[in-house]
């Protein structure tokens, strides 16, 4: 059992993408900058954060940023939670922000 147990956590340890390291991707680091800058602006416009909302489908070409909750609720996977053209293919990257505008997630 605890074989199974192993190979299971290695599975899913080597299936998840390698996590963000600033300066390792120029691409990676603006729409970081671009995605906590549009969170703060939305937040000092009253935008609601904890419904988890889409900030934006264009941050950059390719890039939206949607906020989720830490840790991850069931909501954060809903389609109508996330955003739409990453929901429609129009954009392959994203970046996470939790409600508080910490990174979460990059890819």
């Amino acid at each position: 059992m605890f074989v199974v147990i192993s190979v299971a956590v290695l599975v899913i340890q080597t299936n998840q993408p390698p996590a963000y390291k600033k300066g390792s991707s120029s691409t990676y680091d603006t729409a970081v900058r671009g995605a906590l800058a549009l969170f703060q602006r939305r937040t000092k416009e009253g935008m609601n954060m904890e419904t988890g909302p889409c900030l934006t489908n264009d941050l950059m070409p390719d890039w939206v940023v949607d906020v989720v909750h830490s840790p991850r609720e069931p909501s954060d996977d809903f389609p109508e939670n996330q955003c739409q053209a990453y929901r429609e293919g129009r954009a392959d990257h994203f970046v996470e922000l939790d409600i508080n505008g910490n990174l979460v997630r990059v890819r």
